[in-house]
């Protein structure tokens, strides 16, 4: 109802105007883009963890599966602080960054960190519950009949996790696109859309911030769609 009551409010001509604004556009753009990356830098360094983590018993695993957690459970300003307080100037890693020429605060680089950061434990449960599902010991006939570990993975265990991954990296996806409380302290500026609409609804109002999220919801639902389409099983395997 909230969803259905906000879509249907604003008028077409409110939602022309909307979409010509260069300013909404860039916000939108820059909100899928940057969930976008963030979606992939979870792929590329959640993997090896969620192997990890599916496949290994250690001690620490479940502090280390609670710690994966934490992004969930805490208030994303928290989220916020705690990224400023680490890449910030006041802190060592910071400091070594700017030199470097890494700016968090202010930069599209801050908000893929954040991004990141909250969107990370939807792909490590998605992905550690496919490599869960597929049955071990297929992995060690393969392993006997000569494969290394790596030939084993792309071979038998990515082929048979590729859906449960894709629906994480779509989570993963989701929930950075969705992200305002930690973004808003890291990276006011260049403004998400998130951050967009909260501006105009503080600025203008109800009537000039509904327009922008009615324009997020439909490009997110187009993305997801494809999405989800792309991760159904095929009519063989069903």
């Amino acid at each position: 109802m909230p969803l259905f009551q906000m879509v249907s409010q604003p008028s077409l001509g409110a939602l022309h105007e909307t979409i010509r604004d260069p300013e909404v556009l860039s916000s939108i753009w820059l909100s899928v883009y940057t969930a976008v990356i963030a979606a992939a830098i979870a792929f590329v360094f959640g993997t090896p963890l969620a192997y990890l983590l599916a496949r290994h018993d250690f001690v620490g695993k479940k502090l280390v599966e609670s710690i994966v957690d934490l992004p969930i459970m805490i208030p994303h300003p928290v989220v916020g602080i705690a990224i400023l307080s680490l890449l910030g100037r006041g802190h060592p890693l910071g400091q070594l960054m700017a030199k470097v020429g890494l700016r968090i605060m202010g930069s599209v680089t801050g908000i893929i960190v954040v991004l990141t950061f909250v969107g990370l434990p939807f792909y490590l449960n998605a992905a550690k519950s496919g490599f869960e599902s597929v049955p071990v010991r297929l992995e060690n006939v393969s392993r006997s009949l000569g494969a290394s570990r790596a030939a084993t993975f792309f071979r038998v265990t990515f082929p048979l996790s590729w859906r449960h991954m894709l629906g994480g990296v779509i989570m993963c996806a989701a929930r950075a696109v969705s992200e305002f409380g930690a973004v808003v302290i890291v990276a006011y500026h260049p403004m998400i859309a998130p951050v967009l609409m909260y501006e105009r609804f503080t600025a203008y109002g109800l009537k000039y911030s509904q327009p922008v999220g009615v324009w997020l919801i439909l490009v997110c639902l187009l993305l997801f769609m494809a999405l989800r389409l792309v991760s159904l099983p095929s009519k063989v395997e069903r």
